[in-house]
Formats: C-alpha cells, structure tokens, sequence
C-alpha cells in the first residue's frame, strides 16, 4: 500500500532545505572575507615591521608646450552635488552583491570670452576717435573644476562580493564615475545658472572702463 505525502509536508521540507543552502552560501561567503581580511592583516603587519623608506626616482619635468592667453575669464562659479550612484544584481539581495555610494563634489566653473575669436571688423572706430564699437563672440563655459581636497564620499554601502572585488582590484573604478557624473551635472546646473551672462556683463563693463581712460566717451559692446 503507497501512502500518500501530505504537500504541506513537503513544501515545509524544500523550504527548510532553501534556508539551509542560503545560510550555507553565506557562512561561506563571511568565512571567506574573514580569511582574506587576516592574510591582509598579516602582510600589512610585516610591511610595517620591516620598516624602510620611501625613495623618489622621479625624473624631470618636461615643458612640453607654451601658449599665450587670449580670453578673458570674466565669471566664475562655485558648485556643490551630492552624487547617490547605486547598482544591484537584480535577482540577489544587496547584501551579496550591490553597493551604493554617496558622494559630496564640490567644484567650479569658469566662463569666458574668447578674444582670439574676434573678427576682422569686430572693433569699429568712430571718426573724431571719440566713440568705439566692439564687437565680441558669446561668452563659454570652461569645464567643471572638481575640488578634490574637498570632495568626499559621505557614505558607502557594499555587499560581499564587491567588497572582495574591491580588495582585490577587481572592481572598476567607482572614483572615476562618481567624478564624471559629478562633472556632468555640474556643468549641466552652470548652462542653467546664467553664468554666462554674467561672464558677459563683466567683460562689458571691464572693456568700457578701459577704453573711457583712453578718451573714448561712448564705448558699444556687442555680442554675437
């Protein structure tokens, strides 16, 4: 006579079993990381008994080229952004595999007009050399600055395998990212903040002062 299994009996047992092989995979997991954080331990521990020094064998600097400066930085912008870059597996908990990074950028911005652009008929002198019109190009964004003094990762949060990743040099270079996405949206907030304009309005009001010391009393400046 067969009997018949109850399927709440079973569906107890595969669950048990499913519990078993999860907390196996992370007590491997955490034996693992503790292996590896004494060996990392103990080599450090040597270096620091075996003392030295460091030594420079730097070679020279090399001035590979010179230019001259033809524009005018007429505005510069301080920028703050608070990065919060995450990424997951998608099918296992973040604490296996997953981390997510806060990061404080601080940088700036400089905006400027570029007189080596200047046409041939951009400065129009009037007769009596009393009245001047100058013509200049649209002021331009520089790209971002970032401070790395000041910038910093305010928080981190990483699963076990990238940690291991990290340790090891496995891991891309989560620096790298996190300063191109800050600079992205650093330059994205100066475009907006009108940062230009005000780069602009400098250059006006610089050019006009100069040229009134030089017995010019009506000075136009254009953009173009």
């Amino acid at each position: 006579m067969q009997l018949v299994k109850d399927p709440r009996v079973i569906q107890r047992r595969h669950g048990r079993r499913a519990l078993l092989v999860l907390g196996a995979l992370v007590l491997s997991a955490l034996v693992v990381v503790f292996a590896v954080v004494q060996v990392r331990d103990l080599v450090q521990g040597i270096g620091q008994r075996a003392g030295g020094q460091t030594i420079d064998r730097s070679g020279p600097v090399l001035l590979q080229s010179m230019r001259d400066l033809s524009r005018y930085e007429a505005a510069t912008g301080n920028f703050q952004v608070i990065v919060d870059l995450e990424q997951d597996a998608g099918f296992l908990p973040p604490a296996i595999v997953g981390q997510r990074t806060l990061f404080v950028a601080i940088g700036s911005v400089n905006a400027y007009v570029d007189f080596s652009r200047l046409a041939d008929d951009a400065v129009i002198v009037g007769a009596d050399r009393r009245s001047a019109q100058i013509r200049l190009p649209h002021a331009a964004l520089d790209k971002p600055n970032l401070d790395h003094k000041r910038s910093y990762v305010y928080a981190e949060e990483r699963g076990i395998v990238d940690r291991l990743q990290a340790f090891f040099d496995q891991a891309p270079n989560e620096q790298a990212q996190l300063y191109q996405v800050a600079e992205r949206k650093i330059a994205d907030a100066a475009t907006q903040s009108g940062l230009t304009g005000r780069a602009e309005a400098n250059t006006r009001t610089l050019l006009q002062g100069m040229l009134r010391t030089l017995g010019y009393q009506e000075v136009t400046i254009t953009y173009a």
